[in-house]
Protein backbone atom coordinates (compact mmCIF):
# COMPACT_ATOMS: atom_id res chain seq x y z
CA UNK A 1 0.00 0.00 0.00
CA UNK A 2 1.39 3.91 -0.86
CA UNK A 3 2.11 6.10 1.84
CA UNK A 4 2.48 9.50 0.59
CA UNK A 5 4.82 12.00 1.77
CA UNK A 6 2.79 15.14 3.41
CA UNK A 7 4.56 18.69 4.29
CA UNK A 8 3.44 18.80 7.94
CA UNK A 9 0.86 21.00 8.73
CA UNK A 10 2.69 22.00 12.10
CA UNK A 11 6.22 21.73 10.75
CA UNK A 12 6.54 26.16 11.42
CA UNK A 13 3.99 28.39 12.59
CA UNK A 14 2.55 30.21 10.01
CA UNK A 15 1.37 30.43 6.57
CA UNK A 16 4.82 30.95 4.37
CA UNK A 17 5.89 28.71 1.89
CA UNK A 18 8.77 26.30 1.58
CA UNK A 19 10.48 24.85 -1.38
CA UNK A 20 12.13 21.61 -1.52
CA UNK A 21 16.05 22.16 -1.43
CA UNK A 22 17.15 18.23 -1.43
CA UNK A 23 16.16 15.02 -2.37
CA UNK A 24 18.54 12.36 0.18
CA UNK A 25 17.28 9.51 -2.41
CA UNK A 26 16.58 9.48 -5.85
CA UNK A 27 13.30 8.47 -7.64
CA UNK A 28 12.46 4.77 -7.47
CA UNK A 29 15.47 4.17 -4.68
CA UNK A 30 14.37 1.95 -1.85
CA UNK A 31 13.91 3.56 1.76
CA UNK A 32 12.80 2.64 5.47
CA UNK A 33 10.57 4.11 7.69
CA UNK A 34 11.74 6.95 9.58
CA UNK A 35 15.02 7.69 7.32
CA UNK A 36 15.95 11.65 6.27
CA UNK A 37 14.67 11.51 2.66
CA UNK A 38 14.44 15.21 1.83
CA UNK A 39 14.66 18.48 3.12
CA UNK A 40 12.72 22.03 2.74
CA UNK A 41 13.34 25.57 3.67
CA UNK A 42 11.06 28.27 5.01
CA UNK A 43 12.39 31.66 5.26
CA UNK A 44 15.80 30.63 5.66
CA UNK A 45 15.38 27.42 8.15
CA UNK A 46 15.97 23.73 6.72
CA UNK A 47 13.24 21.27 7.65
CA UNK A 48 13.97 17.83 7.40
CA UNK A 49 11.22 15.05 5.80
CA UNK A 50 11.40 11.63 6.65
CA UNK A 51 10.02 8.66 4.95
CA UNK A 52 6.67 7.45 6.29
CA UNK A 53 6.89 3.70 5.21
CA UNK A 54 9.48 1.15 3.94
CA UNK A 55 9.66 0.84 0.26
CA UNK A 56 10.02 2.44 -3.11
CA UNK A 57 10.59 6.44 -3.65
CA UNK A 58 8.16 8.06 -5.66
CA UNK A 59 9.24 11.67 -6.48
CA UNK A 60 6.38 13.94 -7.37
CA UNK A 61 7.93 17.67 -6.58
CA UNK A 62 11.18 18.68 -7.42
CA UNK A 63 13.78 20.18 -5.82
CA UNK A 64 12.99 23.92 -5.70
CA UNK A 65 9.34 23.41 -6.40
CA UNK A 66 7.51 25.71 -4.16
CA UNK A 67 5.13 23.83 -1.66
CA UNK A 68 2.98 24.48 0.93
CA UNK A 69 1.47 22.39 4.47
CA UNK A 70 -0.47 19.29 3.22
CA UNK A 71 1.22 19.36 -0.35
CA UNK A 72 2.04 15.74 -1.27
CA UNK A 73 5.38 15.62 -2.34
CA UNK A 74 5.80 12.16 -3.31
CA UNK A 75 4.71 8.68 -2.28
CA UNK A 76 6.57 5.60 -0.76
CA UNK A 77 4.89 2.19 -2.13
Amino acid sequence: MAADIVIPSDLWEDDSEAVITNWFAGDGARVEAGTLIAEIMVTKVQFEIEAPADGLLLISKRIDEIVRKGDVIGTVS
